[in-house]
């Protein structure tokens, strides 16, 4: 099983990409609570060069809340990380992380519903970036 779900895209700018993915991920209720550069942060901490490459920290709060109430330590595990990247020159990467997968690794039949409701919003998003 894979931990993800990813969709290439072709695009003028990895900013516009990055844009687009927050959209498509405010469309299925979800906000942005966190954004790491890791290019920038890596560039910075260990003077190294990479790709453009941004981690979205999504947070859908009904279901976040849902969570929090069948597993109190499921904050360890939140928000659900979505990442841009560029692949190549107007080439990118958009993946996000597949709860069900991640959550496998907790012993609470709780979450499952959870899960499953979470990644068919998380495959939605990606979906609506490939049209």
């Amino acid at each position: 099983m894979s931990y993800y779900h990813a969709v290439t895209l072709k695009a003028d700018s990895f900013e516009a990409v990055v844009e687009q993915t927050t959209e498509a991920l405010q469309q299925e209720g979800f906000g942005v609570l966190t954004t790491i550069d890791m290019q920038a942060t890596l560039k910075k901490k260990l003077d190294v060069d990479m790709e453009k490459y941004t981690i979205l920290g999504a947070c859908n709060p009904p279901f976040a809340h849902k969570a929090v109430q069948a597993e109190p330590h499921i904050g360890l595990m939140l928000p659900c990380n979505v990442t841009v990247r560029e692949i190549a020159s107007g080439t990118y990467e958009v993946a996000a992380v597949d709860p069900i997968a991640s959550m496998q690794s907790i012993q609470n039949e709780q979450l499952g519903p959870v899960a499953e409701e979470v990644n068919a919003k998380l495959q939605a998003v990606i979906a609506s970036l490939a049209q």
